[in-house]
Parts: C-alpha cells; sequence; structure tokens
C-alpha cells in the first residue's frame, strides 16, 4: 500500500500538475497553412486526393474548424479558445484552391481565409508559374464561407524594404482592391515569406487590419500578438504520416519549432 502511495507521489501527481499548470496553458489553435492543391512537386503542393484525406481526417475526429476571425477576436478578448479547434489558410489565391479545394471545402462546410496577391489576380505567379484565380472565381467563393485577406500586391517582401511609400501601398491598396472587388472586409493581411518587422506591423494595423498571418517567422511563440500568427505548414506527405498531422492539429505543435527572426 505504501509502495503504491509512493508511486502516487512521485510520478501521476507530478505527470497531472505538468499537464495542467505547464502544457495546458501552452495550447494554441493551430492555423494550417496550404499553398497549392495540384500535382507539381515540392512541398508547396498537395495533391487534391490528398487533401482529401486531410479534412476528412478533420472530420472524422471531431474538430471544429473556426474562421480567423473567430481565434482572433478569442485572443483579443483573451478568452483562450477550447480545444480541437483549427483554422485553415491559403497563401497566394492559386487557381487549383477553386478547382480542387473548394469543393471540398463546402462539402464539409469549413471555413477557410485565402490570402490573395492582388495585381496577379488571373495571371500567372512568375515566381512559381502557377495561375491564380481569378475575381469572379473569388466572388463565388466568398459565398460560402470562405473570407479573403491580402498577400499583397505583388507579393512584396515586407521584412526589408528601402521605399516606405511602396510599403504602404502594397499593404493599403491591395486591402482596398479586394474591398471594392468583392464588397467583403479584407480583415487579415500575411506577411510574404513570413516577412515582418516592427514598422511594418504598424502599417499593417493602421491599414485596418484586425491580424496578420506570418510563417514560423517571429519570437512570440503561442499567438499571442494577433499581428504576428505563426500558422503550421501541411504537407503531401503528412496524408501518409497520421502521426504528422496528429501533431500538427493537437495545438502544442509550436512547442517543437524554435523561433526564427521575421527579418
Amino acid at each position: 500500500m505504501k509502495k503504491k502511495f509512493l508511486v502516487l507521489c512521485l510520478v501521476i501527481i507530478p505527470a497531472v500538475l505538468f499537464y495542467f499548470a505547464w502544457l495546458v496553458p501552452r495550447y494554441t489553435v493551430p492555423i494550417l497553412m496550404y499553398h497549392s492543391i495540384g500535382y507539381k512537386d515540392g512541398t508547396y503542393f498537395v495533391t487534391p486526393e490528398n487533401f482529401a484525406k486531410q479534412m476528412q481526417y478533420i472530420k472524422n475526429k471531431g474538430y471544429q474548424v473556426i474562421t480567423l476571425e473567430e481565434l482572433v477576436q478569442s485572443i483579443k478578448n483573451k478568452k483562450p479558445a477550447k480545444r480541437n479547434k483549427v483554422v485553415i489558410t491559403f497563401d497566394d489565391g492559386c487557381k487549383s484552391s477553386f478547382v480542387y479545394a473548394y469543393p471540398i471545402l463546402k462539402k464539409y462546410n469549413f471555413p477557410a481565409i485565402i490570402f490573395l496577391i492582388t495585381d496577379f489576380m488571373d495571371k500567372t505567379y512568375m515566381a512559381e508559374d502557377i495561375h491564380l484565380l481569378s475575381w469572379d472565381d473569388a466572388l463565388e467563393m466568398s459565398k460560402n464561407r470562405i473570407a479573403f485577406g491580402s498577400h499583397t500586391k505583388k507579393h512584396f517582401y515586407c521584412g526589408e524594404f528601402n521605399d516606405e511609400n511602396e510599403l504602404i501601398s502594397e499593404i493599403n491598396e491591395s486591402k482596398q482592391m479586394i474591398e471594392a472587388k468583392l464588397s467583403v472586409p479584407a480583415d487579415f493581411f500575411c506577411y510574404p515569406s513570413g516577412g515582418f518587422n516592427p514598422r511594418v506591423k504598424a502599417v499593417v494595423a493602421q491599414a485596418g487590419y484586425q491580424g496578420a498571418c506570418t510563417t514560423n517567422r517571429g519570437f512570440v511563440k503561442f499567438n499571442q500578438d494577433v499581428y504576428e500568427l505563426k500558422r503550421i505548414k501541411v504537407t503531401n506527405s503528412d496524408t501518409n504520416k497520421p502521426l504528422n498531422f496528429w501533431i500538427k492539429l493537437s495545438g502544442y505543435y509550436n512547442l517543437l519549432k524554435r523561433g526564427k527572426n521575421p527579418y
């Protein structure tokens, strides 16, 4: 009896204290980051079949997909979101998100946000040689729980800039263009390649954005700053490695990632 009590004191009680006092406060709603849903090689592409499997996994495991707006409001109100929440984001506004991802998201009634490079709409984004959404595509998606945010006008790298006016133009005018074309608010910004600095964050806030996403850059680890929200890149191989995907959805993935300089 004494041995059992000793085991309880030395193992179980510290484990419970560790879980509730240290681990639970570090839970962070995972913000998933996708780029293209298609068949090109590389870490930024997920096939439509594997994307469908990932969304089915999220549905079957009982995760609740919430909007970026809901997450940001919970952070601002200092009301931590309950577990098993997830946010879905797409960078660049690839045409494939309309062709392949949109029907799957609509099937499960999942909300998502797509960050648009506004000057390249309905054109080929030369850096990746991929075709981007048209405004008509975006307008159709906006009717079915797909929100849109800015990824600047030309995929402008904000971490380093020489012209203050160009920075302001890239951030402000891309927001204005989305709102004019889609008649919906563009409340969120995404730093291209995750690059930002304090001045950039200030310009984003002054432009009226309610929050901004990075990649894994920045030193605010648990997303307490709504203008520095870390995201988790989802890869094609995550589909065949359920443990990987489970860890990324766990809310503790950021504990495993080292802070990266945002500049």
